[in-house]
């Protein structure tokens, strides 16, 4: 611990998240050029049980190499935080991103009939009518929120139609899925920042709540949604968690809302966020941009991949040891916990040439912005390539202009690199 005080970084210190991006980045070098991971212990929290700490696994090849081996780096009891969920909460959040195989790999046989190429493909008209009518909607009422008008509303109208969710319940199930991921922020979970005011009772109790209030509500739309397949199945979601059978047996109410918490979170939060990067990395590198529009259908994927790893909008997840090993030279005990930040590992310089530079040409880009290679990698990664693809052909083909306009208002999060508002003109 010493060592890691002595590089002036604790990133279980809140500050540290409320810090200017380039001083973040810059302390994430530094412990990148240590000799051993180093290891943080936890802030404690008001209403959550705590443990030690966690080893800070900020390299590539280190992320890369726990990401293929679940057996020993597991998904389990949670990945989405540093202390393991409070049962309450894991009747709404624990979905297959916090299982390992082989109960993993059955659930996920299910849901990704949704996400083959052969479903990808059928979804392109769908995916361009939608996008055309955004830019159509942008055109008529001109220059404003490029997240509230544009980013946002293509992968939740994505989502929300491969699950069967009716266009009533969508504002909810944004508004939702915000306060879930913003817990922290006040914009999203109300209260003050904890960076600001510190961590209170009142203040955990408060985010906590907010976001088991948002948990439910998605929940309890799940379970509407699977008394309607169960009695008229679909072509949908929903109809395939609720035809589904594992072992014999069908998935319970509890498991189905929590997978369709899961999908409508990572379903239009991450690529929402990966879409306001690209416009504000297009537009402050102009040479770029440039590039792209001579060549849009050659270069878009390389682009597309580039945004990804710059903006990797979701900067860690969890693991455990399941057993004693050593990796690259280091010991882990069984029961370690370690972080696998994503967002350090995709800036790493013993992969990436000048990994700071925005270069839609990079080649090869091996980044991790979906997620390490193996079991948990980004099930709906192909998906999101197609919206970022499509959204910005049509952006850039009829507002050749458009480009961000003024600072962005970041979430504030150690968990998912977001933009709550990014203003654009044209």
């Amino acid at each position: 611990m010493a060592a890691t005080v002595d590089a002036g970084v604790d990133l279980s210190d809140l500050e540290f998240w409320a810090r200017p991006r380039r001083e973040r980045e810059a302390a994430f070098a530094a412990l990148r050029e240590r000799d051993s991971p180093a290891f943080f212990q936890e802030l404690k929290m008001p209403f959550v049980k705590t443990g030690a700490g966690y080893y800070a696994l900020v390299r590539h090849a280190d992320v890369v190499e726990a990401s293929r081996r679940p057996e020993v780096f597991s998904s389990e009891p949670s990945v989405t935080g540093v202390a393991d969920l409070p049962r309450y909460f894991a009747r709404y959040f624990g979905s297959m991103i916090n299982m390992d195989d082989p109960r993993h790999a059955e659930i996920r046989r299910i849901v990704s009939r949704a996400f083959t190429p052969r479903v990808l493909a059928k979804l392109e008209e769908d995916l361009a009518a939608a996008a055309t009518e955004i830019v159509d909607d942008l055109l008529r009422d001109g220059p404003g929120d490029f997240v509230g008008r544009v980013a946002a509303r293509l992968p939740l109208q994505v989502i929300c139609d491969m699950m069967g969710i009716p266009p009533m319940w969508r504002p909810r199930v944004y508004e939702a899925t915000n306060a879930i991921l913003g817990i922290g922020d006040p914009d999203y979970t109300g209260g003050r920042e904890f960076a600001a005011s510190g961590v209170t009772r009142t203040g955990v109790l408060f985010g906590l709540a907010t976001a088991m209030a948002a948990g439910y509500e998605l929940n309890h739309m799940a379970m509407k949604l699977a008394r309607r397949r169960r009695v008229r199945p679909g072509d949908d979601l929903i109809s395939a968690l609720v035809a589904a059978e594992i072992d014999g047996e069908s998935l319970t109410d509890q498991e189905i809302g929590s997978f369709f918490i899961l999908l409508v979170v990572a379903g239009n939060e991450t690529t929402r966020n990966a879409m306001t990067h690209g416009l504000r990395l297009l537009t402050r590198n102009p040479e770029q941009r440039e590039l792209l529009m001579a060549d849009f259908d050659g270069r878009i994927g390389g682009a597309v991949e580039e945004i990804v790893r710059i903006a990797t909008p979701v900067i860690q997840f969890r693991r455990t040891l399941t057993r004693d090993h050593e990796m690259n030279g280091h010991r882990y005990r069984a029961g370690d916990k370690v972080l696998l930040f994503y967002n350090s590992a995709n800036r790493d310089a013993a992969v990436f040439d000048d990994p700071d530079a925005f270069d839609i040409t990079r080649s090869p880009n091996p980044h991790v912005g979906f997620g390490g290679p193996g079991p948990h990698f980004c099930l709906g990664a192909n998906l999101a390539r197609r919206e970022i693809t499509v959204m910005f052909r049509e952006l850039f083909t009829r507002i050749p202009e458009i480009r961000s306009d003024g600072p962005a208002d970041w979430l504030y999060s150690n968990f998912i690199n977001g933009i709550k508002r990014q203003d654009c003109a044209f």
